[in-house]
């Protein structure tokens, strides 16, 4: 295990030349209702352009593609060192679809779920959940039954599944993919509760961002293999719950990539706050042994669909040249 605990440190070869023309993401709440309807929209675009080349034949929009190939990396992504530069590397995938593809003009929005949590009034009030500003709300119940042969290992916890969204712009919307590893097709489901709020708030932000390494850090955002220990990375998910509470299918939620913006954004105020750890990575590549340590080397892994694969040092550095954005 002490090989582990190795951390990787920057050299020359991995300093990017800086960005001249910095991209804002800003939380969902600070954009005016035309930003907000731009971004809805551009996603709704999304779901609708056919799939280029889907690792599951069930995926049949692009939508459905960041799904699949989500569902596909979730056992080599998640509690691991390079999960924080993997799904950093995704949602910026995400942005440039959404841009690319459909117009968008913005760049990804984040939900800064600590101002809701610590709100004093239920989570459901978010503005994420606005039915005409936001993702919709909650699911209701008795609308959705789960497949009858779910398995352990797709971590499917029925209570999450109250039932369909039946308001919002996503009402409509035709998932293909999970939940877990399961191709159905069904409703976007939620089940949205304060279970894991205590996850969510400011004092969670704050035990996470002293830790002194980036090994601490990124345990205090995901926590530790094989254990119930919920941190901040699952209370978002769980928060929301539904098709959003699972480790597979999770993307096919919307709010997936407002969530992990957030985490990007609380990973970047720990990078700024000591020069060191810009380059800083850390931790096992596998979950399972023969462990193998993450280096700034390490190959991000995306499908051609989704976008290249590169070098996880490329994504370490958010104000560099190749990626170009901040959080404000």
């Amino acid at each position: 295990m002490a090989s582990v605990l190795q951390y990787s440190r920057a050299s020359d070869h991995h300093r990017q030349k800086p960005c001249k023309n910095l991209q804002y993401r800003r939380e969902w709440r600070n954009l005016d209702d035309y930003q907000k309807a731009d971004y809805i929209k551009a996603v709704l675009c999304l779901q609708a352009h056919p799939a280029k080349a889907p690792v599951y034949e069930e995926a049949k929009t692009r939508f459905d593609e960041f799904q699949a190939y989500h569902i596909q990396q979730t056992d080599f992504v998640h509690l691991v060192g390079q999960f924080l530069p993997w799904h950093r590397h995704f949602v910026q995938q995400y942005e440039r679809a959404l841009r690319d593809e459909c117009g968008y003009k913005g760049h990804s929005p984040y939900w800064d779920w600590t101002q809701d949590s610590e709100s004093g009034f239920s989570i459901k009030q978010a503005p994420v959940f606005d039915p005409v500003t936001g993702f919709g709300g909650d699911g209701v119940p008795g609308t959705y039954v789960l497949p009858p042969n779910i398995e352990t290992s797709e971590l499917i916890f029925p209570a999450e599944f109250r039932g369909c969204v039946q308001d919002g712009p996503f009402a409509n919307l035709t998932l293909r993919l999970g939940p877990g590893r399961h191709r159905t097709t069904h409703c976007l489901t939620r089940g949205i509760g304060n279970v894991d709020s205590m996850y969510l708030n400011s004092t969670a932000i704050a035990n996470a961002t002293k830790s002194a390494t980036f090994e601490v850090f990124r345990v205090q955002v995901e926590g530790k293999p094989i254990t119930s220990d919920h941190r901040m990375h699952d209370g978002g998910h769980f928060a929301v719950g539904g098709d959003m509470s699972n480790f597979y299918s999770s993307p096919g939620d919307p709010l997936f990539f407002l969530h992990h913006a957030n985490i990007d954004r609380i990973w970047w105020n720990w990078q700024q706050m000591e020069p060191s750890r810009l380059y800083e990575i850390s931790g096992r590549t596998t979950v399972n042994p023969p462990y193998v340590n993450v280096t700034l080397d390490w190959s991000l892994q995306m499908s051609k669909s989704i976008g290249p694969t590169i070098p996880l040092w490329k994504v370490m550095d958010i104000h560099s040249e190749h990626n170009c954005y901040t959080y404000v």
